[in-house]
């Protein structure tokens, strides 16, 4: 019952708070994409300090040494909502790759676009690539890192989707470092769920991959490679987590 009373609590804060910072994610657009995003940035931030001190999700991460003081392409595991906002705080400034059909969504869908996200049509796969290459040269140019999910949706903790090659052609054809990130966020917060949960998320980032030389296959293998490997370290550990990934971490540990 305190679960639900603190996730509408938090629900309340965040309708409240988006429809206001709204405008002034409005306002900063006179100043230009970037200032829009950083605008965007604190509304995000934002929402983590509400799950931390509402819900109780608090996050742990590894790896912050092996970010680039440079532009690059982020691929990271998508498991829930939560990384679309944390990854923010990592890698500043950030613009996301995302389904065109999110900028229909009010507030959150405007805001997406106004901070510059690269929104793609997954049915026209050709347009798609053109727009990742065309949109994420320009965001390159403006100093912003790009994300992207490379599984392309949400998967739910201990599976494996396929890897789309998308962010390594950015990688390849842009001439940016690839860096990967592995978490478990959806074993706090569920797949399309209104309950989000407490605990401590477990982020990992990687050292960054050169994709200079290589094609696009090679590189999203590697990237591949080392995500999976960390899942299997961190998963198995929150209240939703995969029942067969929590008994191999039992077994690890000895619990």
């Amino acid at each position: 019952m305190m679960i639900l009373l603190k996730n509408l609590l938090y629900w309340l804060c965040v309708s409240l708070f988006t429809v206001v910072h709204f405008c002034y994610i409005v306002v900063c657009l006179a100043f230009g994409v970037k200032a829009a995003n950083r605008a965007c940035t604190q509304w995000a931030l934002a929402l983590v300090w509400l799950l931390e001190h509402i819900i109780g999700l608090k996050y742990e991460v590894k790896g912050l040494e092996n970010i680039p003081d440079e532009p690059v392409v982020i691929c990271c595991k998508h498991q829930s909502g939560w990384e679309t906002l944390i990854l923010q705080k990592f890698f500043r400034p950030i613009v996301f790759v995302a389904k065109k059909e999110l900028f229909q969504i009010p507030f959150f869908g405007w805001g997406l676009k106004l901070a510059g996200t690269i929104g793609i049509d997954r049915k026209d796969r050709l347009g798609a690539s053109r727009q990742l290459l065309e949109i994420g040269g320009l965001r390159k140019k403006q100093g912003f890192s790009i994300a992207i999910f490379p599984e392309g949706t949400r998967i739910k903790p201990g599976l494996r989707g396929r890897y789309k090659l998308g962010g390594a052609r950015i990688a390849n054809t842009l001439e940016m470092p690839i860096v990967p990130v592995a978490l478990n966020s959806g074993e706090f917060w569920p797949k399309n769920s209104f309950m989000k949960y407490p605990g401590t998320i477990s982020v990992v980032i990687g050292k960054p991959i050169n994709p200079v030389g290589q094609g696009p296959e090679a590189v999203m293998q590697q990237v591949e490679t080392w995500i999976e490997s960390q899942q299997r370290v961190i998963e198995g550990r929150g209240p939703f987590a995969n029942k067969e990934v929590a008994a191999e971490q039992d077994e690890r540990t000895g619990s």
